[in-house]
């Protein structure tokens, strides 16, 4: 259901790309965008082998950055050459390189990197699911499934090397998302969250340090909730948080809670998953009239920029779920036994504080 607006924002400028004899032609543009796949293997590339890292402490020549990351000089050279052409990296002598402020998003040793999203966006199963986008806009479903004859989830299960790549990724997120969520939302002096597919605990282990007198459950897949304690008790909240593996689609949740979390959960599902998902959340809550924050984006109206518009193909084609504007969340939640009880932003990160029907 499209949302009302009062005006149509203008539509947005074409990338600007811009090299020192002026800005490229409208042709060469859309040719580069049309190859964007070499952009996606020469970042991925050069973050497998941590490039970033390496130039932490100063620039080195493309000798040294080989010997350390193990690879060929000269070809080390002409992908990093490309990777000028972006802004990733700069050559400040022949075959000399630094990091760019861009590059500065792959040191792992940041605590703002996305290394981890970036070594996920650009895997091989996961990068060539977008062959199956063609699909995905005509049948409705997954392109990942009908390229690899698995189900994402499925594909993370059986893999582990791929899972933990997932829940990396996930964390790195988590701690970003939930750095931006704290700054801007006042969670209030819950008692006891329930942090639902809370990964390995970042987020919920922030709201206790938050809430030193609240305790929480985390509830995640076994194999997950299992690791959180590890950061749980980094964070030194560990005895005020119990962590329960089990499936959100298919197991009862904790009750007893006064705040339930879903934090870039359902975004990931299609409605009628995260129907199911919602509706096992209102079965927990009962008659307590607990509240449910959910921690998503909400799509801006027609032409205004809105990263959720990207993330939303990932969505479409790798898991099958969807970003949601505001009347979507409103229809999803009453489906579920839920009213939207704020105002959320569209176009950002937000949350929508949801009370029980």
């Amino acid at each position: 259901m499209p949302e009302q607006t009062t005006g149509a924002p203008a539509a947005p400028a074409p990338l600007d790309l811009v090299t020192p004899d002026g800005p490229l032609s409208p042709r060469l543009k859309l040719m580069l965008l049309a190859n964007g796949q070499r952009f996606t293997a020469v970042i991925h590339t050069l973050a497998e082998l941590d490039v970033a890292g390496l130039l932490a402490a100063g620039p080195l020549p493309v000798s040294r950055l080989a010997e350390q990351a193990g690879c060929d000089a000269g070809q080390l050279y002409r992908v990093l050459r490309f990777a000028v052409l972006i802004g990733l990296f700069h050559e400040v002598e022949p075959e000399v390189f630094a990091l760019t402020e861009l590059a500065e998003g792959l040191r792992a040793d940041l605590p703002d990197n996305v290394r981890d999203a970036v070594l996920l966006d650009g895997s091989e199963r996961f990068n060539r699911a977008f062959n199956g986008l063609l699909h995905s806009v005509r049948t409705g479903k997954p392109g990942f499934d009908h390229v690899h004859g698995t189900s994402f989830w499925d594909h993370l299960a059986r893999d582990q090397e791929a899972g933990d790549t997932f829940d990396a990724a996930m964390t790195g997120i988590s701690r970003r998302l939930g750095s931006i969520y704290l700054e801007r939302h006042d969670f209030g002096s819950p008692a006891r969250i329930a942090d639902i597919g809370g990964g390995r605990g970042w987020f919920l282990a922030s709201l206790l340090e938050r809430n030193p007198d609240a305790t929480g459950v985390l509830f995640d897949r076994p194999a997950v909730a299992a690791e959180a304690r590890t950061l749980l008790e980094e964070r030194g909240v560990a005895d005020r948080t119990e962590t329960l593996g089990g499936d959100f689609l298919t197991d009862d949740l904790p009750t007893g809670c006064d705040t339930y979390v879903l934090k870039t959960v359902l975004h990931d599902w299609p409605d009628d998953e995260a129907r199911t998902i919602l509706r096992r959340v209102r079965a927990a809550v009962g008659d307590t009239g607990a509240r449910l924050l959910i921690l998503e984006q909400v799509v801006a109206p027609l032409n205004a920029w809105d990263p959720a518009k990207l993330l939303d193909l990932d969505m479409m084609v790798v898991m099958g779920g969807r970003e949601r504007n505001l009347a979507e969340w409103s229809a999803l939640l009453a489906s579920a036994g839920f009213r939207v009880a704020n105002q959320p932003q569209a176009g950002e990160w937000t949350v929508l504080e949801c009370l029980p029907v």
